[in-house]
């Protein structure tokens, strides 16, 4: 009994190393360079291109305005301003769609040249400056200058603004988005085919 006893103590007590644990790592794997093309910078979209004038006779006259949107039903739209001319031009995808007669500034406030974003929209803005009423605000520039309804007569001016016809600046509002682009030059005629830009 001593015996089997001694036995089953000397088990007892015996050390077991501890299990080593082989795992097999895998060779890392090579992969392929594959070379891919560099992205495309987007594309500058193309400018409208004239495509369509509204048919007027003659020179525009004071508060008069013509309308038709039956040519340029959707698409990009661009406002041009010719200061020379005195006449307001709206394209939609390159036909023209709305033109009038326009007051501008006088020397002591000029209207400023170049492009300029529409960055607000006011249906019935007042000046703060001049508290004028400017129905149809169309903002271009952070102080104050705009496109907007105005009495457009012989020997009136603005303080750099934009006038058109009330009733022009109505439709004008309809359909202009902000973003939308006016640019404004001085004696800078377009004729059909020809980008419309500054």
């Amino acid at each position: 009994m001593i015996g089997a006893g001694l036995g089953i103590l000397a088990f007892a007590n015996r050390t077991v190393p501890p299990a080593t644990v082989v795992v097999a790592v895998p060779e890392p794997v090579r992969m392929a360079t594959v070379s891919r093309p560099a992205p495309k910078p987007s594309p500058t979209p193309a400018p409208l291109v004239v495509r369509s004038v509204l048919p007027i006779s003659g020179p525009l006259k004071f508060g008069e305005h013509h309308w038709d949107e039956t040519r340029g039903v959707t698409g990009p739209l661009i406002i041009t301003v010719d200061l020379e001319a005195q006449v307001l031009s709206v394209f939609r995808d390159g036909h023209e769609i709305g033109a009038t007669a326009i007051l501008y500034g006088d020397n002591d406030k000029p209207t400023p040249l170049g492009h300029f974003p529409i960055t607000e929209k006011d249906a019935v803005h007042v000046s703060s400056i001049y508290g004028s009423p400017m129905p149809y605000m169309l903002r271009l520039t952070n102080d104050g200058i705009s496109v907007h309804g105005a009495e457009v007569e012989w020997g009136y001016a603005t303080h750099g603004c934009i006038g058109v016809p009330v009733a022009f600046a109505k439709k004008l509002f309809g359909v202009v988005k902000l973003g939308d682009v006016v640019i404004i030059t001085r004696g800078k005629t377009l004729t059909m085919g020809q980008p419309i830009t500054a």
